[in-house]
């Protein structure tokens, strides 16, 4: 690939990037040991460039753990999927759940001369000085799946879930179902994620207005099933009442579901405990069909196609219409959902 001439066209074609619409879905699932975090764990034979060809495009690919949760695995596994040798790119790959580690993968990939560096922060927060380093590099960044709080001048395009209106949209539909009280379990993802922030927030701001809207406890499960199981747990223990579990992926809520379970609580539709969850998993969404849990917030975990798309913009000279794609995403509720949409938004 043709880096150093292309890199001075892009540089003044490109200000911001392509609105796509949304394929769908999301997922967050089974919610992985997070020690196979530890160190961002790099795979560079993952796509191997095509002998003798001068147009392979080179990708630095930093993502969480694919362990994290079924939503993750889906991500990893698209992106895998489309960059590879076949379509044009040597693509190696970076993982971790710890911000630190992923800049320092960042930095790496910068070295190695990569074409384009794709990146799904685990923190929102310090990416500016290592991004800056890409740009003055002439390498190119894509973010996908979260936002970082960074000058959109570091970086040619976002391909984002909207994780304050899924935040939104879920406690819409909680406030909908008109309780007398709301005690809740509110069990957080990775705390400083976008998700984590996006999906608090709104609770958040919904207990601070409403005077019959309590937090039982708020605590992190880092998107873990174990932990949440652990955090339901003792509030059951500690003979505390509520009659809400607010879960930020699914493998949480499947979790906290553990403990009501091994309890004798009874939780879904028209049951004491409503159960919350997001990312849409099929297995999720089917105990929605099943009216033992309530509602799942859709995140959709496809961005591949959208930066495959991106990239052939920008290696073409053109410049990109909008610099944000946000992917279309919808929640669904037990009493109203189908087997159609089990199939169609389950990942």
């Amino acid at each position: 690939m043709k880096k150093k001439v292309l890199a001075a066209l892009l540089t003044t074609a490109m200000v911001s990037s392509v609105l796509v619409g949304c394929g769908s879905q999301p997922a967050s699932a089974p919610a992985g040991d997070d020690t196979a975090a530890e160190a961002p764990a790099a795979d560079d034979t993952a796509a191997e460039a095509p002998a003798a060809s001068g147009d392979v495009i080179k990708v630095g690919i930093i993502n969480n753990d694919p362990n994290e949760s079924g939503y993750r695995t889906a991500n990893d596994k698209s992106m895998k999927e489309m960059f590879t040798a076949a379509n044009g790119y040597e693509a190696s790959f970076a993982y971790s759940l710890k911000n630190d580690e992923q800049i320092s993968a960042a930095q790496k990939f910068i070295q190695d001369g990569v074409d384009y560096l794709l990146l799904s922060a685990a923190d929102t927060a310090g990416w500016d000085s290592v991004l800056k380093d890409a740009q003055d590099a002439g390498i190119k960044v894509i973010l996908f799946d979260r936002t970082i709080d960074a000058p959109d001048s570091l970086y040619e395009a976002s391909i984002v879930s909207d994780m304050a209106k899924e935040g939104e949209t879920a406690v819409t539909w909680l406030k909908g179902q008109n309780l007398e009280e709301y005690n809740i379990i509110h069990i957080q993802g990775v705390m400083g994620s976008a998700a984590q922030k996006g999906r608090s927030g709104a609770l958040d701001a919904q207990v601070a207005a409403e005077a019959n809207w309590n937090l039982v406890t708020q605590q992190t499960a880092e998107w873990n099933a174990e932990k949440a199981q652990q955090i339901v747990q003792s509030v059951i223990d500690a003979g505390t009442s509520f009659n809400v579990i607010y879960a930020e992926n699914d493998d949480m809520a499947k979790g906290a579901v553990a403990a009501l379970d091994k309890a004798n609580i009874s939780h879904g539709v028209g049951k004491d405990v409503i159960v919350m969850g997001y990312d849409c998993n099929k297995w999720a969404l089917e105990e929605l069909l099943a009216g033992n849990w309530n509602y799942d917030g859709q995140c959709n975990p496809f961005q591949a196609s959208y930066i495959d798309d991106i990239i052939k913009k920008l290696e073409a000279g053109e410049t990109l219409s909008e610099k944000v794609i946000i992917m279309d995403e919808k929640g669904f509720d037990a009493t109203t959902i189908t087997q159609e949409d089990v199939d169609t938004y389950g990942i």
